[in-house]
């Protein structure tokens, strides 16, 4: 494994995790958007989480809020089990506190609620980390860039055009990329020195441990739903402290392909993380899940492989083109360009194209899916069609976005 230092065993991270995702509803109605499933066995936490783990931080909390139970049960079923002797990955919740204390307001008062794990803590930098976005990085590359430049805090900018640019909040920077302002969701947003492209943010910061401390008791003062964008961004550039961007396009990690440089989703709504997981099963994707050297960690769970079963003209049991996880069988139906999650059971005369199922799901004899995510534990029954008519997928109660995505949820 893959890990770097002194910065990393200096560091603690907090990930920001209890997102409610309200634009990939219905997939988050019973799950916070970290816990929604991706490329079939992962989660989306699974992505920040194992960037900080390959990365050599292995104290990690996970600010959890809301739906926190199976987001909580995850990380202890598999992230919790792999840390011992001073390392921990653990889920905290303010739903497990007492009555008296109330859920976060912003992002900054969420990291401010548990200001005394940081306070205890001997760590030099505090990585604050979102939990719900799509990416690969070696997190101690960024760490060693702002102990670089001697900095208070460090944001992760990811360079876009600048018609794109608009959808962010966006840093001008000086020659030296020291942020000099920040905007969000600028009309007209400023440009990097001598390039047309922009720096937006990632929501991503590496803090030294002591400004964090001093700026968060200072803002919360001011801020009852203190926020790092709206709020301690701009205060700590009025008060003249040092505050660097990062750009994410630097950061290389080991075995990556060119064509990965930069890859980062926010898979924010239906449409988009649709496309995030179709692009997986491209022949060269953009984003490479079979890189050794830096493995996307998840719990395993204790499943058999997937099979196929039989093989006669007008009854076989095939994965074209594919993501198809353990515990899987495709039992004389035809999977084609599709992802299919753990324990899927894929019935025959069947047709799956161009969907993705969770875990869990049984497709019946003769039923015909095209083009929809079908959510965990649902039984699909015999004779069963999706995505062919979307008026009356409507009719059945289905979601069914602009571009023609049927989601069938519980």
């Amino acid at each position: 494994m893959y890990t770097s230092g002194d910065v990393s065993r200096n560091t603690i991270a907090m990930v920001l995790a209890g997102g409610k995702g309200e634009r990939l509803s219905p997939l988050t109605l019973n799950r916070p958007k970290p816990g929604v499933p991706f490329g079939g066995k992962y989660k989306i936490i699974d992505f920040v989480l194992s960037n900080l783990f390959n990365s050599g931080i292995k104290k990690v909390y996970i600010l959890t809020q809301y739906r926190a139970y199976s987001l909580m049960k995850h990380i202890r079923e598999s992230w919790g089990k792999w840390t011992g002797l001073g390392e921990f990955y653990v889920a905290i919740s303010p739903e497990t506190r007492s009555e008296s204390e109330e859920w976060f307001k912003g992002t900054a008062d969420a990291i401010f609620q548990y200001l005394r794990f940081i306070e205890t803590s001997d760590a030099d930098y505090v990585a604050i980390f979102g939990g719900d976005h799509i990416y690969k990085m070696d997190v101690s590359q960024m760490i060693n860039y702002h102990r670089m430049n001697r900095a208070d805090i460090t944001l992760a900018a990811l360079e876009v055009p600048t018609e794109e640019a608009r959808r962010f909040g966006v840093f001008s920077v000086d020659d030296d990329f020291r942020v000099t302002a920040f905007a969000e969701k600028p009309k007209k947003p400023v440009t990097i020195p001598g390039r047309d492209t922009c720096f937006a943010s990632m929501g991503n910061y590496i803090f030294s441990t002591k400004k964090l401390i001093e700026v968060l008791q200072e803002g919360k003062k001011k801020h009852a739903d203190l926020d790092f964008g709206k709020h301690v961004i701009p205060m700590m550039l009025e008060n003249g402290d040092r505050v660097f961007a990062y750009n994410f396009n630097d950061n290389l990690i080991p075995g990556m392909k060119p064509e990965e440089r930069g890859y980062w989703k926010d898979v924010g709504t239906i449409d988009s993380y649709y496309e995030a997981n179709m692009d997986l099963i491209h022949v060269s994707p953009q984003l490479n899940l079979y890189n050794y050297k830096w493995p996307i960690l998840t719990n395993q769970g204790n499943l058999p492989p997937a099979k196929t079963v039989f093989d006669d003209d007008d009854r076989r049991g095939q994965n074209l083109d594919s993501y198809v996880c353990a515990g899987c069988i495709t039992s004389g139906g035809t999977v084609r360009r599709s992802i299919i999650g753990p324990r899927g059971k894929i019935n025959s005369y069947s047709l799956v194209e161009d969907s993705i199922l969770f875990d869990n799901v049984t497709v019946g004899r003769g039923a015909k899916i095209r083009k929809a995510i079908i959510d965990k534990n649902i039984i699909i029954p015999d004779g069963a069609v999706i995505g062919y008519d979307h008026e009356e997928d409507r009719r059945k109660g289905y979601t069914v976005t602009e571009s023609g995505i049927v989601v069938v949820s519980k």
